[in-house]
């Protein structure tokens, strides 16, 4: 299949079709989970209704099975709806099939008044100083070749923590402007892949979920995720991922980790 350019063409309202650019590396016919992720995060935004003066400070991911590379219907709901805060759902179900994805969304209302600065924290390297780290896999074109990777720290195949700054080289929905949201939760997927303790050439790593904590919203086409594994001897691992702007720190991720020998 020939990938368009972007992760994902839009049918009609709510129907996608999934390019070889959301292929991931375990199956060369599922998605890795970025592109879905951030799927699901612009329509929990983009839904009929949603107040402008919101916007997305916690959203959860349920990843119940692999997610095909093919048509998808997305479909969201309101679940609570108050002055400061809302929690909105969102589901993600091949063509006349169960859901593969769900998504549970809090939005915060954005305060008017302006608030003291917080510093930062440390900066990182910036993406300009950090030199290309393409990763290789069987298939030409998938995630892999949609997104341009630098690590300032670590490496794909290098076990250990890892710093990698991940942009973007073609849109999430042809035709549609990218926004810096759909940059994060795109990349938010990849802290294990980035901070793997063992070597994915003998061990699988599946996440079932992942959670991205948002405090600041992102700007640019940049997104950092600083990662580290943890994994215990009964095969459960936990991924945890600073998130980082050229700005600064924007939040956190986390993802529940099943891990096997092959």
């Amino acid at each position: 299949m020939g990938a368009a350019e972007g992760f994902f063409e839009r049918i009609d309202t709510g129907r996608f079709l999934a390019t070889a650019y959301t292929r991931g590396p375990w199956d060369e016919r599922s998605q890795h989970a970025g592109p879905p992720a951030a799927l699901l995060g612009r329509a929990v935004e983009e839904r009929d209704g949603a107040r402008a003066d919101m916007r997305i400070a916690r959203i959860t991911y349920e990843i119940l099975r692999p997610v095909p590379i093919g048509e998808l219907e997305v479909t969201t709901s309101v679940v609570r709806a108050g002055r400061g805060t809302e929690v909105v759902e969102a589901a993600l179900a091949p063509a006349g099939a169960a859901p593969v994805m769900l998504a549970r969304a809090l939005r915060i209302r954005v305060a008017p008044q302006a608030l003291p600065a917080v510093a930062p924290g440390p900066q990182l390297p910036p993406p300009g100083e950090v030199a290309e780290t393409p990763f290789e896999l069987p298939w030409e074109t998938g995630y892999h070749t949609a997104m341009e990777t630098r690590f300032a720290a670590g490496a794909f195949l290098e076990p250990g923590p890892g710093t990698c700054w991940m942009r973007m080289r073609v849109p999430l929905i042809v035709g549609e402007e990218t926004r810096p949201l759909d940059r994060v939760l795109v990349a938010a997927d990849s802290g294990n892949g980035i901070s793997a303790v063992l070597d994915f050439g003998r061990y699988v790593f599946v996440n079932g979920d992942l959670s991205v904590h948002l405090h600041r919203h992102p700007v640019g086409e940049w997104a950092c995720v600083e990662a580290r594994t943890s994994l215990d001897a009964a095969g459960i691992g936990l991924a945890d991922a600073r998130l980082h702007d050229e700005k600064g720190s924007i939040g956190r991720s986390v993802q529940s980790l099943f891990v096997a020998p092959r």
